[in-house]
């Protein structure tokens, strides 16, 4: 089976595919990525197509489709999703929607996503959570491991201070792999495409039109 995922809740768009033989072909972006301003529109698709072309096949051929539902930023979200929802429904196969948090920290790391406005997205014991710096610090200092992600390379101080080490800035570790996605995805049930929503886990502040209303509030 052709299996397909990418992952759009950080400015660092990830796409990854498996061909039927096992080979994976992966765009990965450094880094410095993740500092520079998101632009998921025009990256997006051409990374998938990019990604196809190497590996030999069609969109259409895909059987398997997985997608990083966040938490993360609401415009990378929605696009993210919204390609993964057209892809799978075109193929006529299910979605299967992946923890970003869960896939950027398959090493044992703890994941952090800046979720702006002073805030964090974080994974500690399976849950993905939200909170202030002080909490997150806190709280990630409990568990004593690494920390990685855009999240953590914004709060290093504060973590290195109280014993949590982070990779530097410079380091692949910070960014969501979907490689990673594609693993995680083959121990998670499909869903039917529309089904699958972004987690977003506070509502965004970006009003939407009536159409894009399934993308608001979501907590999957």
């Amino acid at each position: 089976m052709i299996e397909l995922a990418f992952d759009t809740a950080t400015a660092a768009c990830s796409v990854a595919l498996r061909n039927a033989d096992g080979e994976l072909f992966e765009l990965l972006p450094a880094s410095t990525r993740l500092t520079e301003k998101p632009a998921h529109t025009t990256e997006l698709l051409p990374a998938i197509l990019e990604v196809a072309e190497r590996a030999g096949v069609e969109l259409g051929q895909v059987g398997r489709v997985a997608v990083g539902v966040g938490p993360g930023a609401f415009t990378g979200l929605r696009i993210g999703v919204s390609t993964a929802r057209a892809i799978a429904t075109g193929n006529g196969i299910g979605l299967v929607p992946v923890s970003s948090l869960a896939a950027l920290g398959t090493g044992g790391e703890t994941p952090v996503i800046d979720a702006r406005r002073n805030e964090f997205y974080f994974r500690i014991d399976g849950e993905d959570r939200l909170a202030g710096p002080e909490q997150t610090v806190t709280e990630i200092a409990a568990v004593g491991a690494p920390a990685i992600g855009d999240g953590a390379i914004k709060l290093r101080e504060a973590l290195t201070v109280q014993g949590v080490s982070v990779p530097a800035d410079d380091d692949q570790l910070h960014v969501v792999s979907a490689a990673a996605l594609l693993d995680l995805a083959r121990e998670i049930e499909p869903l039917a495409p529309d089904d699958v929503v972004p987690n977003y886990i506070r509502p965004p502040d970006a009003k939407v039109s009536s159409r894009e209303s399934w993308l608001v509030g979501a907590t999957r």
